[in-house]
This record gives C-alpha cells, sequence and structure tokens, in this order.
C-alpha cells in the first residue's frame, strides 16, 4: 500500500499547485485556531479570578503561555518523525482537552484542574505558531517571508472576530446549564477540534515530507573515491534523521554552528520578550490615569490598535523581507521596538501618544517574528527543520513568560519608564548579532 513515505517524489513543477492548496488550508485553520485562543484568552483572566481568586488569575494565563511553549516539544517530535499534519493536529486536540478541562474546572470550582486546562489549552496557541513554519516547507525562496507572513496575518481574523463571538458563546451554554463565562471555553473546544480534523483530513500530501523528499532528490549523496568511506551521516536517510533528530539537544547542536539560524532564534525571542514586557504592563498605566469607568474601554481600544501593529501589515512585512533581505526586516523591527521603548516611555499619561507607542511595539514585533521566523527556517537542513522551529518556539514562549512575570515586579520597583528602559536594553544582543559579519560556510549535503 502506498503511502506519503514510499510514493514517488514529485517533480517541481507539481510543488506549486501543492503549495497553494496548503496555503489555503492552513489560513483556513488560522482563522479557527484564532478564535479558538482569543475567545478563552478574552475571558481566561475573568474566569480564573472567579474558581480561583484574583491573586492567582494572572498565573493561569500565564500557565497557557507555559503550556504553548512546552508542548512545541512533543509536538515537534510528532512532526519529525510524522510530518506536520498529525503534529498541528494533536497540538489543537491538546488545546481542545485543555478548554474541556477549564469547563470542568469552572462547574466543579477545582482550581488544580483549572490550571492544567490552561496549560493544555496553550496547545491551540502552539499549534497556531507551528503553522506559521508549514507555510514555508514548499515555498520558492524568493516567496518565503510574503508567503509565512500571509498565515500570520490569517491569525488577525480569528483575533478581531473572536471577541465577538464571546458574549454569543455564553449566552448559548447558558441554556445548557453551564455557569458563567465556561461557554467561551466550550466554543474553543469545538475550534480546536474543528481545526484537527481538517488538517488530518485535508492536508495530504504533506509539506514537510514532501520537502524531505525533494531535498533528498535534489541533494544526493556525492559519490566518494572506492578507497574513501562516506561519513555515516551522508548515508543516513532523511526519515531517520527526522526520528534521530527529533530532541531539542540535536537542534541546538545544529543551531549552534549556522550563525543564520542563532539570528533568527534571537530575533523571534528577543522580539516577544520587549513586546510582552511593554504591553503586560500597559493597562496597568492607563489605570494610573482612568477612572475605573473608563479604564476597561481604553485598555480595549489600545490593545486593539497594539494588536492590528502586530499582526494586520505583516503581509507587507513579508514582503519586505524578501525584498530587502532577512537580516535587514530584523534590523528595521528593532529600530521599531526601540522607538516603541521611547514613546510609551515619554508618554506619561497622554493615552493618544502611548497608543502610538504600542503600535510601533507590534509593527517591530511583527518584523522580527516574521523575518526572523524566515531566516530560521531556511538555514537548517529539512530533515532537523521541525526540531529547530520547536526549540525556537519554546525559547519564544518561556522568554516571553519569564517577561511577563518580571515586568510585574519592575513596574513595582521603578515604574514604567523604568520598564520601558530595560526592554530597550535587552535589544541590544540582538543588535550585534544582527551587525556581526556572518562567516561563510560550506554547505553541507543536507543543505
Amino acid at each position: 500500500m502506498a503511502t506519503e513515505l514510499t510514493t514517488p517524489v514529485r517533480t517541481r513543477p507539481d510543488v506549486a499547485p501543492i503549495q497553494r492548496r496548503t496555503l489555503r488550508l492552513l489560513f483556513t485553520t488560522q482563522i479557527i485556531g484564532g478564535i479558538g485562543v482569543t475567545i478563552g484568552i478574552a475571558v481566561g483572566a475573568l474566569l480564573a479570578a472567579r474558581v480561583a481568586g484574583t491573586a492567582v488569575a494572572g498565573l493561569a494565563q500565564s500557565a497557557a503561555v507555559v503550556g504553548g511553549a512546552l508542548l512545541a516539544v512533543p509536538v515537534t517530535r510528532i512532526m519529525n518523525g510524522h510530518g506536520r499534519r498529525p503534529g498541528l493536529a494533536v497540538a489543537y486536540l491538546a488545546g481542545a482537552v485543555g478548554a474541556v478541562l477549564v469547563v470542568l474546572a469552572t462547574v466543579t470550582r477545582f482550581v488544580p484542574l483549572l490550571f492544567l486546562g490552561m496549560l493544555l489549552f496553550g496547545g491551540g496557541t502552539a499549534a497556531n505558531l507551528q503553522a506559521r513554519y508549514a507555510a514555508v516547507d514548499l515555498a520558492e525562496p524568493a516567496r518565503r517571508g510574503r508567503q509565512l507572513s500571509l498565515i500570520v496575518w490569517a491569525t488577525t481574523i480569528g483575533a478581531v472576530a473572536a471577541p465577538n463571538f464571546a458574549a454569543l458563546a455564553d449566552r448559548t451554554t447558558s441554556e445548557w446549564g453551564l455557569p458563567p463565562l465556561a461557554g467561551p471555553f466550550a466554543f474553543s473546544a469545538a475550534a480546536f477540534t474543528l481545526a484537527a480534523v481538517v488538517l488530518l483530513v485535508l492536508l495530504r500530501p504533506d509539506p514537510l515530507l514532501t520537502a524531505r523528499r525533494l531535498a533528498a532528490a535534489d541533494a544526493p549523496v556525492a559519490a566518494a573515491p572506492p578507497d574513501v568511506t562516506p561519513p555515516a551521516d551522508a548515508l543516513v536517510a532523511p526519515a531517520r534523521t527526522a526520528r534521530r533528530g527529533a530532541g531539542m539537544r540535536l537542534a541546538w547542536q545544529v543551531v549552534r554552528v549556522r550563525p543564520a539560524a542563532r539570528l533568527g532564534i534571537a530575533a523571534v525571542a528577543v522580539g516577544h520578550v520587549v513586546m510582552v514586557a511593554v504591553m503586560s504592563m500597559t493597562p496597568v498605566r492607563l489605570g494610573e490615569s482612568h477612572s475605573d469607568a473608563d479604564v476597561l474601554r481604553v485598555v480595549g481600544i489600545v490593545l486593539s490598535l497594539h494588536i492590528a501593529g502586530m499582526y494586520a501589515l505583516s503581509p507587507v512585512v513579508g514582503w519586505l523581507t524578501d525584498r530587502l533581505g532577512r537580516r535587514a526586516v530584523i534590523l528595521v523591527g528593532v529600530g521599531l521596538l526601540l522607538a516603541a521603548c521611547a514613546v510609551a516611555g515619554t508618554a506619561g499619561h497622554h493615552t493618544p501618544w502611548l497608543s502610538i507607542g504600542l503600535v510601533l511595539l507590534g509593527l517591530g514585533w511583527s518584523g522580527t517574528m516574521v523575518a526572523g521566523s524566515t531566516l530560521l527556517s531556511e538555514s537548517v537542513p529539512a530533515a532537523v527543520r521541525p526540531s529547530v522551529q520547536g526549540f525556537s518556539d519554546l525559547t519564544m514562549g518561556l522568554a516571553g513568560a519569564g517577561a511577563a512575570a518580571a515586568s510585574g515586579f519592575v513596574m513595582r520597583a521603578a515604574g514604567y519608564p523604568v520598564l520601558t528602559l530595560l526592554a530597550a536594553i535587552a535589544t541590544v544582543p540582538l543588535v550585534a548579532l544582527a551587525l556581526r559579519p556572518v562567516p561563510g560556510r560550506v554547505p553541507d549535503e543536507e543543505d
């Protein structure tokens, strides 16, 4: 019986229709998954406060962030051995199970179950992040930035639409006897399950497995002289290499010897740290100058502008990534992050000026995320690409969670301007890495 691993390798002209189909499918599931993630996050803190108390509400939200980062490890192991399709589906199904556990915790008011549910709920975020890499498995080099950014942009649609479904979900599930605020998580479970089923049924052929077959066909092992034994690594089939390279240790070994890959991971992680540190404390800053009656409305407007900066222009960022180069867009993104810290840090209690700072913050994050992810994906061999990408998402998630936790202490001890200054200083290593000359390296057989 023919399988995805035994079917003949497709010729290059056949790749274009596969890629178009893959992009359409990923675009659709990103919208569905984006709704699932955002509709839960929109009420997560309020629900956690009702179940566990206000003091631990923030920890419940952090659990979802950490869960998304940690779940990237098993998900990428699955992708290494079996392709993108089962890996993305497992991540979405983990998110669905987590959403169900949150609903059960709301009914039973069992706090440990709430934290476990939020941890697994992060699987939806892990799937949405990993989907951007699936978009470039078969992309032509000159279009990788644009096609990756298209999948990032699709998240905007789900993120914008989701809050409008929260009230509807709550009203609908209240008729089923569920407590208030549990309904959005029930809808999240349904959205994640739908995304997983769509991917399992329709994401064929698998883009990662197809890319590996093409890489193996395009770069056969060179014939060695009769008296020379080829290196063992050169004789390993891509699928076997993938299984062997499923761990984070090998991912680090691959990244360590590739300066471009190190820059890609650093860009994604540092951009995320700066964005999370400043963004997470902005509502607190706004609360210092607005009454309780107005603060939620103002926070909603400012964060909506920030999210628009993150996602709405990502196709433009992707186009610039292809036209100007990955490193140039990373540096532009860092420049925008520095400008955002300067504007937000000096805004005082002037809300319009602070809003401009948050928009710049979102644009800077978009530049480092799109260009960094594109650079990382094309800098490592196809056989170990999912492990390296998972390592990047793990690093990004844990760094962001650490930044969110530390920002509260900095805000209380020194204030918002000092927080933005420290966030700006955090970009210095990335700038040094981006400006560092890259030594030449002879491509190996997997490249």
